[in-house]
């Protein structure tokens, strides 16, 4: 059965949040149940990474992923440091793929951070998709939805 947002976990307890953290801030409410989850993936300029990393830190999201990733689009600055030494012929450009999962009441503020940070104001300065998340489970133990972020 996919996660709706509404189910409580297996066992049909509400989980009480104590020093529980999700993304870096404190649950919203004393008894937390499964909240709505967005996986943002942010496609930055290689660049800025550390500016958004900072800024996401600061705010208080301590967990992402990062990975180098090449790909083409409209730059209208060529940085020409940053073009791909493995993918000259398509004009490719290093980027960073920033992923974070957040409660649904976090994607604003995430975007907008990302957005501030990330901004140098030429063409190509990146993208951002949200995407629903079913549920997320916990490979070294049972715990499942937001538990096991």
């Amino acid at each position: 059965m996919p996660f709706d947002g509404r189910e409580v976990r297996k066992t049909g307890k509400e989980v009480k949040t104590g020093s529980w953290r999700f993304s870096g801030l404190p649950f919203s409410s004393p008894t937390q149940k499964f909240e709505i989850m967005k996986l943002i993936k942010a496609y930055i300029r290689y660049r800025k990474l550390e500016e958004v990393y900072n800024g996401l830190n600061e705010a208080g999201y301590c967990c992402m992923t990062f990975a180098e990733c090449e790909g083409t689009g409209q730059y209208s600055d060529h940085e020409k440091e940053h073009i791909s030494y493995k993918y000259p012929f398509a004009e490719a450009f290093r980027v960073i793929k920033l992923e974070i999962l957040v409660a649904e009441e976090h994607v604003q503020p995430v975007v907008e951070l990302i957005r501030k940070n990330g901004r140098t104001g030429y063409r190509g300065d990146g993208m951002i998709v949200i995407s629903p998340v079913d549920n997320v489970y916990k490979v070294r133990n049972d715990e499942e939805g937001i538990l096991a972020v």
